[in-house]
C-alpha cells in the first residue's frame, strides 16, 4: 500500500504515540485514535508507520491488534493490559456535520508503560506523533515524556494538541507545547486554546506567531477544514485555500494532513508544497467513510502532481 518508497532513500520510522481504540459510530465500529490514524496514513505515504499504545487483552484488543498486522502496521509497540478493557470512542454528527466525541475511561491506553523495548525505539525514531488525550492520567503521561525524550536530536517531535471536551488541563498542553517542535491544531481548537491564553479575538496567523514564539516552535500548523490551511515554518507564512469534497466524515482527516506533513517534509519539499499535498490529503480522507481509509488509488498521484501552492 506504500507510495514513496522507491523515491525516498529509506522507510524512516514515524510513530503515533497515545491511544489506540474504536471509533463506535451509530452504524458500525471502526479502529481508530489520532495517533492509529497518524501511523496509518503515514505508512501509506511510504514511512513505516508504528502504533506506540496499550489495549485490553481482551477481544476488541485482539481485533485490533489483527486489524495492524492485516494492514502491514507493526503491532509489536502495542501493550496488552489484563486489567483495563480496550478503549472505545463514541461518535456522532453534529447538525454542523462535525464529529462529536464521548471519550470512555478509564482504559487500556491510560496505562501505557515505559518499558525497554521502547527506550530501544525511541532512540532510532525520525517523528513522533503525540496528542493531549493520551496525556489524561500520570502513566500514560509519564511514559510519553521518556518516550520524547529517548528521541535522537534531530528527530521530529509534532504535537497534535487534539482538544477533546474535558479530557485536557492547560498545563498539560503548556508542557507538551514546550517538549514540541511542531505543533498542529484545527481553528477551533486556536480559538480555545487563544481564549485560554489570553490571545482571543486575533487573526489566526498573528496568534500562530505567538505561539511559535512563545513556545520556541520550529512551525504550527493550523487545518481549518473545507476553508484550507494555515501554516507557520520559522518566518515564513503559507495559506492554502479548501478543496470542495463530498464529506463522508472529518474523522481522520486532520491525522491524515499531518502524516503527509511530516512525510513531505522529510523527503526535503518546501513547506507550501507540504502544504498543498496534505491538504489535499486531508480532503480525500474527509471523502471517504472512518479515519483509515484506503489511499492507495488516488495518493501515487496527488504526490506526483505538486508542486501547486504559493506562500
Amino acid at each position: 500500500m506504500t507510495t514513496a518508497t522507491d523515491e525516498t532513500p529509506s522507510r524512516p520510522r514515524i510513530v503515533g504515540l497515545g491511544e489506540l481504540l474504536w471509533d463506535v459510530f451509530p452504524d458500525q465500529r471502526r479502529p481508530g485514535g489520532a495517533p492509529a490514524n497518524f501511523a496509518w496514513h503515514a505508512n501509506q505515504m511510504g514511512a513505516r508507520g508504528l502504533v506506540v499504545s496499550r489495549v485490553g487483552a481482551d477481544q476488541l484488543g485482539d481485533e485490533l491488534v489483527e486489524f495492524l498486522d492485516s494492514q502491514g502496521l507493526d503491532s509489536g509497540f502495542v501493550q496488552r493490559d489484563t486489567d483495563q478493557s480496550t478503549g472505545t470512542v463514541s461518535i456522532t454528527t453534529t447538525v454542523e456535520g462535525q464529529p462529536d466525541y464521548t471519550i470512555h475511561e478509564p482504559v487500556a491506553w491510560d496505562f501505557l508503560e515505559w518499558t525497554d523495548s521502547l527506550a530501544a525505539l525511541f532512540k532510532d525514531v525520525a517523528a513522533v506523533c503525540f496528542g493531549t488525550i493520551a496525556q489524561r492520567l500520570p502513566t500514560s503521561r509519564a511514559t510519553i515524556g521518556s518516550c520524547l525524550d529517548a528521541m535522537p536530536d534531530g528527530a521530529l517531535k509534532v504535537y497534535d494538541i487534539n482538544l477533546r471536551k474535558a479530557s485536557w488541563e492547560l498545563a498539560t498542553v503548556e508542557a507538551s507545547l514546550d517538549r514540541a517542535d511542531i505543533v498542529k491544531l484545527n481553528d477551533e481548537e486556536l480559538e480555545v486554546l487563544a481564549e485560554r491564553l489570553d490571545w482571543a479575538g486575533g487573526h489566526p496567523a498573528e496568534i500562530a506567531a505567538h505561539l511559535q514564539h512563545r513556545y520556541r516552535l520550529d512551525g504550527v500548523w493550523i487545518t481549518r477544514g473545507a476553508d484550507g490551511c494555515l501554516l507557520r515554518g520559522g518566518e515564513e507564512l503559507v495559506e492554502c485555500e479548501g478543496i470542495e469534497v463530498d464529506v463522508a466524515d472529518t474523522v481522520g482527516a486532520g491525522d491524515s494532513f499531518t502524516a503527509a506533513m511530516i512525510w513531505a517534509q522529510w523527503v526535503g519539499w518546501p513547506l507550501a508544497e507540504s502544504a498543498e499535498l496534505a491538504n489535499r490529503v486531508g480532503a480525500l480522507v474527509a471523502s471517504r467513510p472512518g479515519g483509515m481509509p484506503d489511499l492507495s488509488d488516488r495518493l501515487p498521484g496527488l504526490i506526483e502532481d505538486g508542486p501547486w501552492c504559493s506562500s
